[in-house]
């Protein structure tokens, strides 16, 4: 379940990352805070 957790994370941090780059400064935020929620490493919502 974390490796499962680590891969979700990583892919909402890259995600909200390309979404700043297209110029949705706002949404890329949001999905880079989600991601370290989400993951094992940062405060994770699943424990």
């Amino acid at each position: 379940m974390e490796m499962i957790l680590w891969i979700l994370a990583v892919i909402l941090v890259v995600y909200g990352i390309y979404t700043i780059f297209r110029g949705r400064l706002l949404m890329g935020i949001v999905f880079i805070v989600v991601g370290l929620l989400v993951g094992p490493g940062g405060v994770s919502l699943f424990t």
